[in-house]
């Protein structure tokens, strides 16, 4: 039995519309079959699906239209309904259910609702629906654009923690050099690291008939980015009989991203490295359980807060002696911890009139320090 995985296949637009200008039913179909089957095995599965565009195109039967911005928009307006549409359908012709969940680089960028989406992808994964991802472009403008469904795919799965990032597109993997061009051009089956090398060997972005925004440049730029925070990638053909099932079974195929450090270890290195907003502080009993069963902080441990923060905030987690034990995410903003204070978790919806969760800070979301017995 293969380990469950969690991993985010980003689809671009060529792979859904499968070299045309409309989305092609059966190609997605293709990619339903295969995912229902690992989600039946019991990996996590989270999409990043390009297409509103063409699907909005297809809509309006194939319009000649301006390329302004508004244009844009408004075709990802109409498309991503009728994308949805059939993602949902498709899907339930396995009777999974799907979530869709719009996106723009204002929710990466800012803590309280990066905590927030994470949280709701949380949630979606674990009563195994699976998400649908795109870029919300009907109100993204050029500030707040992540700019490309790759490297969206990238900053979703740092998001999600997930083992493996799948970047399916109408090539095999990266090359050592256009094949389209170079007949002696030979597929790279392993990158150990991404350099400015492997960026020269991407070239410049291309797409087909004007319906994508990426190319073997985004991919390479996604690639670094998770890789850096932990995740294997792998570029690979969408057209290849069974790719999902191959890559996740562990199949040598196309090219394969080396993750440059471990999911825990990339959570760690973020959290040390940020300054605490404000810090919380605990008992010995909450501090005991912390260092030596790494454990969630529960309010009933907390004894004060120190400094303003919000939720998401980055604080550090003070012994009953003032010493630092540990720095982590706070679930909770400060004003909200004050009325939490020796509260059982089963009280905090009836004293806050809601809820975010049983921990003030998960153990997934925090970082101890180390130190000898007795020294905090």
């Amino acid at each position: 039995m293969t380990k469950k995985q969690r991993f985010v296949l980003k689809l671009g637009t060529s792979t859904l519309t499968n070299g045309t200008k409309s989305l092609s039913r059966r190609t997605m179909l293709e990619i339903v079959r295969q995912a229902a089957l690992l989600h039946e095995e019991g990996h996590e599965i989270v999409f990043v699906s390009s297409g509103a565009v063409a699907a909005g195109r297809e809509v309006l039967k194939q319009p000649r239209l301006d390329a302004t911005m508004p244009t844009k928009q408004m075709l990802s307006s109409i498309g991503q309904v009728r994308l949805m549409q059939l993602w949902t359908e498709l899907f339930a012709l396995y009777e999974i259910t799907v979530s869709q969940v719009l996106l723009t680089h204002g929710d990466f960028s800012n803590r309280t609702r990066y905590l927030n989406v994470r949280d709701t992808l949380s949630a979606l994964i674990e009563h195994r629906v699976i998400p649908i991802i795109n870029e919300n472009d009907t109100v993204a403008t050029k500030e707040i654009k992540v700019g490309d469904n790759d490297n969206l795919s990238a900053l979703v799965a740092n998001l999600v923690a997930a083992d493996l990032l799948i970047l399916l597109t109408d090539q095999e993997g990266l090359f050592t050099a256009d094949p389209r061009v170079d007949q002696k051009a030979s597929l790279i089956p392993l990158v150990e690291h991404i350099d400015e090398s492997i960026y020269k060997l991407a070239g410049g972005s291309s797409t087909q008939l004007g319906l994508g925004t990426g190319g073997m440049i985004t991919k390479i730029q996604a690639a670094h980015l998770a890789t850096q925070s932990g995740t294997t990638t792998i570029v690979a053909s969408s057209g290849r009989k069974n790719i999902l099932a191959d890559l996740l079974h562990g199949k040598p195929i196309g090219t394969l991203f080396k993750a440059q450090i471990s999911l825990r270890e990339s959570r760690k290195r973020w959290l040390l490295s940020e300054k605490p907003q404000g810090a919380i502080k605990i008992d010995e009993g909450a501090c005991g359980h912390l260092s030596k069963k790494g454990a969630s902080l529960l309010a009933v441990g907390v004894m004060g807060v120190d400094k303003e923060f919000d939720r998401g905030g980055i604080v550090q987690i003070l012994s009953s002696k003032g010493k630092p034990v540990a720095v982590g995410i706070s679930s909770y903003s400060s004003n909200e911890i004050k009325k939490l204070i020796g509260v059982h978790s089963h009280e905090i919806e009836s004293k806050l009139g809601y809820t975010y969760g049983p921990e003030i800070i998960h153990r997934d979301n925090m970082t101890l320090f180390k130190f000898k017995e007795g020294e905090v």
